[in-house]
């Protein structure tokens, strides 16, 4: 999902100043409910009565226009009923996203890295209280909410990660469904809430189902799951957050499943969701696939918008989000046209609604003052929330590599930090994210913690092309002469460069930087810029909103942007030395911080500067990877290896590895950190650089959270939630979404770094384990406990894995169980796993899930069995049984 409608949050901010937690939410009764007989009520008012008894009574009074118009994200008010505007639309990845600051934790496969459910739900009710307290602070004095200020969170994303190819992976717990389906039960319950009367906000479980690349064709691509691989892999996550996190929205895909699509797919969205697993609450389709069901340049399942709107509503669909980026509305007249037609009865359309407003009820929206009073509005981007974000960006951190190097005997009287993220604030965030008010890059992070050395800066290359430092105001002037330095601004209200400038003024360059101020506003400069030499040049726009540049006569690029955040795409032109060109930069601006720039990549050897800092320095460390501009949903992305947000090579950009192997030649001790969403083959790196660190996407903390490290403040103990392969050639086509081949179960080849592996600055020691039983009958659980002891000579997390060997099994041993757990040096405690029917059973050719007769090895240890030092244990199981699906 991306959005690109824009608004103007300062009147919003001024009302949520005047409102406190224990605001009234209806402050009078409703026009409807004035007139009624005596004795007669509103049911829908009275919180005596249960939520379904209040939502049916206050649907029963809605004609079928207020129907209609209530089931898309932008639900108008209902003034006569009382019933406040409400937008639906609220992103939550890994923090509360795009409204304004907020505190950001690491992007959600560097939090599944953590192995860490209950760390997860700490963070769950982390994002819930900022939820809760950015709603209260813009709530409308009708108690009414806008875009991204509502209770209900889209996420999280527990599509499988099946291929590293997939732009979007990073906003994924990763490629196996146990670990899928642990930690993204521990984050929906801190979303939801442990209150037995109203949920802490509504967490949502997307994209059901089967969903996962390529980018390029989600709109119009039908993926045909064997039966196996439905049941055995894209199924069970979503399963586990039903039955086992009760939670209260599931997200339909913008694909099809087996020719239907995703948001007409009764199989899915019924038999599935509802009937199966008892799932209670509210579908929401993606944004945009609603009209997937019809679009001729889509799936195309349904002619007309009216038959398109009653296929989906009627197979389980309940909200429609609409996306104006692609013109796809949010349907209310054909849903009132397909009513009045005869396609959607309007008891169908009545059960959406209902679901709906008890969703709504139970957010604590229709009750005389809003629950959970002791939130306030100010509890958001807080220095205790802060802490917990770096606490989640320390377990996240991955060592891959280590021969000793780290952590840091003694502070190196010279760093040189070098690399395209060492400095960068996108490779904190990843997408789907918040705004931090005090991000902390690596480079920030190395100063804070070795204060005492000399810190020494070199970009030295872009992430897929030459280094981008910004153009210096010596290079602009006002005039084509360029005898007077500067360019003319001309700001403009609203993000459009529309009317009249509100403020014209000069200004030394290109660049534009605010905190603290909420806006949406546009600025266009315009006058010369003098080439320094001879060559081809490129310019970007460094920015989080769109921007278009000119050089000369040539408009060199346009990227207006339609997301949440433009890719980092840049234009080329050739210059002369000392020739003078006219030069005009248009960009938007939108949030609260910003820093803008426009940054141009020169002629000549951009490496040279970073080699020279690093033959003077005593330690190198290397920042590099990816970053959410190269790889995410639907994106124009102009470089080797990459394709619209997905990647077609898991190799480090060549012009980082060029320079990397260049800094490794100055025999410097190196340290190489990766900040990346998905896999990256660091094949020669593996082999040469002697520490290998994987940062993720930190986070606001993530320079702090690798900084440490480095020093040996904590021992590293995050674990690959994916198989990190040697090269993509290794793996099956991007669009075959069958398994086999795929992911450490189905995998046969070598891999670079597996999935589960990790190193730390100490060692453990497992016992033999002990089984609660031998023998076992088919269908019930056991506990299996096993001693962990730390060997060596530093406190630390010890991740224990448990995988099982199963008789007549294809797969490679299969993840069943972990435990995160802190051992002081020389420490030995018991872990105990439990290790239910699920885990022991089998998925046959037809998609039937059995747990059959036969011998079982259960392998604990700190990763696969294949390699990683494991203890090991026998169990027998007895007869046979079927589990449901």
């Amino acid at each position: 999902m991306q959005f690109n409608r824009r608004f103007n949050l300062a009147p919003l901010a001024l009302l949520g100043s005047l409102l406190v937690s224990s605001v009234a939410v209806h402050a009078e009764t409703p026009a409807a409910c004035k007139d009624l007989k005596k004795g007669a009520t509103c049911k829908y008012l009275e919180p005596s009565l249960t939520p379904q008894e209040r939502a049916a009574d206050l649907v029963s009074r809605m004609t079928l226009e207020e129907k209609a118009a209530q089931l898309g994200h932008t639900a108008p008010a209902i003034p006569r009923l009382g019933v406040p505007q409400y937008n639906w639309w609220n992103e939550g990845l890994h923090g509360v996203a795009r409204a304004g600051f907020a505190t950001v934790f690491p992007q959600a496969i560097g939090m599944a890295a953590s192995w860490d459910e209950p760390m997860m739900q700490k963070v769950g009710d982390v994002v819930s209280t900022e939820f809760r307290a950015k709603y209260i602070e813009h709530l409308h004095p009708n108690g009414g909410s806008d875009f991204y200020r509502g209770l209900t969170v889209w996420s999280p994303n527990i599509n499988i990660f099946r291929d590293p190819r997939w732009g979007r992976g990073q906003e994924t717990y990763g490629e196996d469904p146990y670990l899928t389906s642990r930690i993204g039960i521990g984050y929906i319950k801190g979303l939801q809430g442990d209150d037995p009367k109203f949920f802490k906000t509504i967490a949502t479980s997307k994209h059901f189902a089967v969903h996962s690349g390529p980018e390029s064709n989600r709109h119009k691509e039908s993926v045909y799951p064997t039966p196996h691989d439905l049941e055995d892999t894209y199924l069970p996550a979503f399963r586990a957050t039903v039955t086992e996190a009760n939670v209260q929205s599931a997200m339909c895909v913008y694909n099809a499943v087996n020719g239907v699509p995703g948001c007409a797919n009764e199989e899915l969205m019924e038999n599935y969701l509802r009937k199966s697993w008892g799932f209670k609450g509210y579908v929401v389709s993606d944004c945009g696939a609603a009209a997937n069901i019809y679009r001729e340049d889509s799936l195309h399942y349904k002619k007309t918008p009216e038959e398109g709107v009653a296929a989906g509503i009627k197979a389980g669909m309940d909200l429609i989000c609409g996306d104006y980026r692609n013109h796809m509305t949010t349907e209310v007249q054909p849903i009132i046209n397909a009513v009045k037609q005869g396609l959607l009865p309007q008891a169908v359309v009545d059960k959406s609604l209902v679901r709906l407003f008890v969703g709504r009820i139970q957010l604590g929206m229709f009750e005389p003052s809003l629950p959970f009073a002791n939130i306030k509005k100010t509890d958001y981007d807080t220095a205790a929330n802060h802490a917990v974000s770096l606490d989640m960006a320390k377990k996240a951190m991955v060592l891959l590599k280590n021969d000793g190097l780290l952590p840091l005997k003694k502070a190196p009287k010279t760093i040189a930090v070098i690399g395209p993220n060492a400095d960068s604030y996108d490779a904190l965030v990843g997408n789907y994210y918040g705004k931090p008010s005090n991000p902390v890059t690596v480079v920030d992070g190395i100063r804070a913690r070795f204060p005492e050395s000399k810190i020494v800066y070199v970009e030295g290359t872009g992430l897929v092309g030459p280094a981008e430092p910004p153009v210096p105001d010596s290079a602009f002037c006002l005039d084509a002469a360029c005898k007077t330095p500067g360019l003319k601004a001309e700001h403009y209200a609203g993000a459009k460069l529309a009317g009249a400038a509100t403020l014209t003024q000069t200004d030394t360059g290109a660049h534009f930087e605010w905190k603290g101020e909420e806006r949406e506003s546009s600025i266009r400069w315009t006058g010369f810029i003098k080439a320094p030499a001879s060559g081809d040049y490129q310019f970007r726009f460094s920015s989080e909103g769109g921007y278009r540049v000119w050089v000369g006569d040539k408009l060199v690029v346009d990227e207006w942007g339609v997301g949440d955040a433009p890719s980092m795409l840049a234009g080329s032109t050739t210059l002369k030395a000392g020739e003078i060109y006219p030069v005009k930069v248009e960009a938007f601006q939108i949030g609260p911080i910003g820093d803008q720039k426009l940054v141009w990549s020169l002629p000549g050897d951009a490496g040279k500067e970073a080699v020279d800092a690093a033959k003077k320095a005593d330690l190198v460390v290397f920042v590099g990877g990816l970053s959410a501009r190269v790889e995410g949903e639907e994106m124009k992305v102009k470089a080797d290896g990459f394709a619209g947000g997905d990647r077609t090579s898991l190799d480090l950009p060549a012009p980082q590895q060029k320079l990397l192997e260049r800094l490794h030649a100055t025999k410097k001790p190196l340290v190489l950190v990766l900040m990346n969403g998905s896999a990256l083959s660091v094949n020669w790196a593996d082999k040469n650089v002697p520490a290998i660190v994987e940062a993720w996407y930190p986070g606001s903390e993530g320079g702090t959270a690798v900084a440490q490290l480095l020093a040996g403040d904590y021992s590293p103990a995050g674990r690959l939630p994916v198989t990190f392969y040697k090269s993509a050639d290794q793996l099956p086509a991007f669009g075959d979404y069958k398994m086999d081949g795929r992911t450490y179960r189905y995998f046969k080849g070598d891999v670079l770094y597996p999935f589960g592996h990790g190193l730390s600055y100490t060692s453990f020691n497992y016992a033999v384990p002990s089984l609660s039983t031998k023998t076992l009958k088919a269908g019930d659980a056991l506990d299996v406990t096993v001693d962990v002891t730390n060997a060596g000579k530093v406190d630390g997390d010890e991740v224990v894995q448990l995988y099982i060997t199963k008789p007549n099994d294809t797969a490679n041993p299969v993840l069943a169980g972990f435990a995160r757990v802190n051992l002081k040096a020389g420490q030995t405690k018991p872990v105990t796993l439990k290790v239910d029917a699920r885990a022991l059973s089998l998925v046959d050719a037809k998609g039937v899930r059995k747990v059959q007769a036969g011998d079982y090895t259960l392998h604990l240890g700190g990763g696969q069995p294949k390699y990683a030092k494991t203890a090991a244990a026998r169990l027998s199981v007895t007869g046979e049984v079927e589990l449901p699906k």
